[in-house]
């Protein structure tokens, strides 16, 4: 964990040279000290081991996959360094990556939009948290991380036969089709499909296709 107020000293990371300039340019012009810039993950593990920064600024998405090998460079930094904050950035939020590295670590890291940068003073303010052990999060990823979360408690509810019988319903298959590719009795898939949609909270309605609306909601439990 950083100390004292010295300038914060940061190692930039991202394939993009331009994006690596523009923001080493902005950092330098409020007094961040950029101790040193690396295109590619391995790169970065030499610029880094060599530079001692306090915060190291990185993209999530890098060559030569360009999926998750920020991320990756993150959990080695943070095992080797438990005292460097790692700051991630994202065009996009990817929280499948957002979840791990916060399921792993504490404090010391943190996940930002790259649209966020351009506001400089409050960037900094995030990367002094970070440097300092606090957790940070942006406010895009906080919503999405929730909603995983809430949805994963949701899925948990659910038998392995109901799980079943939802996928089945998103194939389009009737009660009947669903108890045939489950050799079971029609009544029985019947009992399946009553206990999920009251699971899903969608009571008996003349208005709404009670079926319809679990499939959406099933869906959209699963893909967030």
């Amino acid at each position: 964990m950083r100390q004292g107020l010295d300038p914060l000293r940061v190692t930039l990371v991202d394939d993009s040279m331009l994006f690596r300039r523009g923001l080493a340019a902005l950092l330098t012009d409020v007094g961040v000290e950029i101790v040193g810039v690396a295109a590619t993950p391995a790169e970065a593990m030499v610029r880094i081991g060599a530079d001692r920064p306090d915060v190291v600024v990185m993209d999530i998405r890098m060559a030569p996959t360009f999926t998750n090998e920020g991320l990756q460079v993150a959990r080695e930094l943070k095992s080797r360094d438990p005292d460097l904050g790692v700051l991630l950035l994202s065009a996009h939020v990817e929280v499948v990556s957002a979840a791990s590295l916060f399921d792993e670590h504490s404090g010391g890291v943190g996940y930002l939009l790259k649209d966020r940068v351009d506001a400089i003073e409050a960037l900094v303010a995030d990367m002094h948290r970070v440097a300092h052990g606090e957790l940070v999060l942006d406010r895009e990823v906080v919503e999405k991380l929730f909603r995983r979360r809430k949805n994963a408690r949701l899925l948990e509810q659910f038998s392995d036969r109901e799980r079943t019988v939802l996928q089945l319903m998103t194939e389009g298959r009737s009660n009947a089709g669903i108890a045939s590719e489950m050799h079971v009795a029609l009544k029985t898939v019947e009992t399946y499909v009553a206990s999920a949609l009251a699971k899903l909270g969608l009571p008996p309605s003349p208005d709404d296709n009670r079926r319809v609306l679990a499939v959406l909601a099933w869906m959209r439990a699963r893909s967030e």
